[in-house]
């Protein structure tokens, strides 16, 4: 668990080192008109990091929680993710990040082992719930290396 939770705690500044440099043209630019701008990306995580945040407390504070999930393409369209301020967004993935990091150092291995529902029945113990929320900046790290490389490649 400590690698995890030490990776967790890095995510902001690894979402800073992935966009180190890029003026506003690249963080604006979207490789095809369905794919997202790195802007977009980062207001997404932001978004999902909002929500992961309160499944993981749930998990750990309600004895088989039930959990929901998002149309994140909905949010991105809906929410008007170009016009949000993206530096506000940041500031609040890294305060959602920092606000779980007490919690975490806390963690006792039967916490890690308490289990949350969906709706379709899959379950997810809080352990993997953290995982997976490495994981989830992990990929949209790599999926910003990719909008760059196309950006380039233009």
């Amino acid at each position: 668990m400590d690698t995890w939770i030490e990776e967790y705690s890095r995510g902001y500044i690894m979402l800073l080192e992935a966009i180190e440099g890029l003026n506003e043209e690249e963080l604006r630019f979207k490789p095809a008109p369905d794919k997202w701008s790195i802007h977009q990306i980062l207001i997404h995580v932001t978004d999902s990091e909002i929500l992961s945040t309160h499944r993981m407390r749930k998990v750990l504070a309600e004895k088989e929680a039930f959990l929901y999930s998002f149309d994140q393409n909905s949010w991105v369209n809906e929410l008007g993710y170009d016009q949000l301020d993206r530096e506000e967004h940041l500031l609040l993935f890294q305060s959602l990040r920092n606000s779980m990091l007490p919690i975490l150092n806390n963690l006792t291995a039967q916490q890690a082992e308490r289990v949350g529902v969906y709706p379709d029945g899959a379950r997810f113990t809080f352990k993997e719930l953290l995982e997976y929320r490495v994981q989830h900046v992990r990929d949209h790290i790599a999926q910003i290396e990719r909008v760059r490389e196309a950006y380039r490649q233009k």
